[in-house]
């Protein structure tokens, strides 16, 4: 399906119409989260060392960027079994946030119920069915999963929910990445002719956008479980109606382009969590952002490396879908050596301070 004016004016809209909805709530979902007891005190924390903040921060914001993305959905995105699926999940996951973010719930319960959710929208028709074949080499260009789609795609969506819930860390950090990542699924669902992703993900990076000045540093309130559980669902949803319906090799690379970021550091959080003895939903202090800030970056510095990080995956990604990925391929490593570069320098622009502030203790 090319793109047409008559397209590109209702992605505009149903962006327009949840940052508006998201923007303008935000304010009375701090004043329900106060009243309802969902604010994040870390002076109440069993690992406080863990926090960013020393204050106590409404949570539960995540609830203004849910109700901009339904009701411009609801506007803008015709209904289908597919759609319906994936929405009475995602308010099964909003419901657990919102109560998690109130009570603290325990993690196996949360897991339960995400499974739950992840099974009706597959139940629902948003089912991965095949994957490409990696091995570029082999006679069979894709692996039709048959009934293994069903357990392949709960892992995927249930994984996906909690990646970003884990990013979750400073502020704008996970709210920011999720609108990177919607808006360049937006810009590959327009350039694969797929209008009904396009119209999901502008409606979930207007919603996004909505509630970003709020979240930025210093936060004036927290998206909490509420908000960062919704925004994994729904994006690994929308990437299972999409990107994995594609029947080439870049339906098994740009999903894990576009959420390089979340995936790498669950999956590193939970390789360091077992290879310590400790359980993988074991929270601690070593996830990417928190090496950031050990490294020197300030809390602004650190979220503005992992945007990049994710702008340059991102773009990645849109590459591979349009010139190959070779392109891509040469693309991502100019930028690793960049980054490489960059970091190096930075580096080396802090030892001078440290090394001067070990003399000085000496003398």
């Amino acid at each position: 399906m090319p793109i047409s004016l008559e397209l590109i004016g209702r992605v505009a809209a149903a962006l327009g119409a949840s940052f508006l909805i998201a923007l303008i709530l935000t304010p009375v979902v701090r004043n329900l989260a106060v009243r309802m007891g969902a604010v994040d005190d870390p002076r109440k924390d069993k690992d406080p060392e863990r926090r960013m903040h020393s204050n106590p921060i409404p949570r539960m914001g995540g609830l203004a960027i849910v109700l901009g993305f339904l009701l411009s959905t609801l506007i803008f995105v015709p209904m289908t079994t597919q759609l319906q699926g994936a929405l009475l999940g995602a308010v099964i996951i909003v419901v657990l946030g919102v109560f998690d973010d109130i009570y603290d719930l325990r993690a196996k319960f949360k897991l339960g119920v995400q499974i739950v959710a992840a099974l009706i929208a597959v139940c629902a028709g948003n089912q991965i069915e095949a994957l490409s074949n990696p091995n570029v080499f082999s006679s069979d260009p894709y692996w039709v999963l048959g009934w293994l789609s069903i357990p392949v795609t709960v892992v995927w969506i249930v994984g996906m929910t909690n990646a970003v819930n884990l990013i979750d860390g400073l502020d704008g950090l996970a709210c920011g990445v999720s609108s990177i990542s919607s808006m360049t699924l937006l810009v590959i669902a327009l350039l694969l002719g797929e209008p009904q992703v396009a119209l999901l993900v502008a409606a979930l990076a207007g919603g996004c956008l909505g509630f970003l000045p709020y979240n930025m540093n210093p936060a004036k309130i927290f998206m909490g479980d509420t908000g960062s559980t919704f925004l994994g669902y729904i994006l690994a949803v929308i990437s299972v109606q999409g990107l994995f319906k594609m029947y080439t090799l870049i339906s098994f690379v740009v999903p894990f382009l576009l959420f390089g970021l979340p995936i790498f550091d669950t999956c590193f959080a939970f390789i360091r969590r077992i290879a310590h003895g400790q359980s993988p939903m074991h929270a601690d202090r070593s996830h990417v952002h928190h090496r950031l800030i050990d490294m020197g970056f300030s809390q602004k510095q650190a979220v503005a490396v992992l945007y990049v990080i994710t702008a340059i995956l991102g773009l990645s990604a849109v590459v591979l879908t349009t010139s190959g990925a070779v392109k891509a391929m040469l693309l991502l490593f100019a930028f690793c050596v960049a980054g490489a570069v960059a970091l190096s320098i930075f580096q080396g622009a802090h030892r001078p301070k440290e090394d001067a502030g070990e003399e000085e203790e000496r003398k």
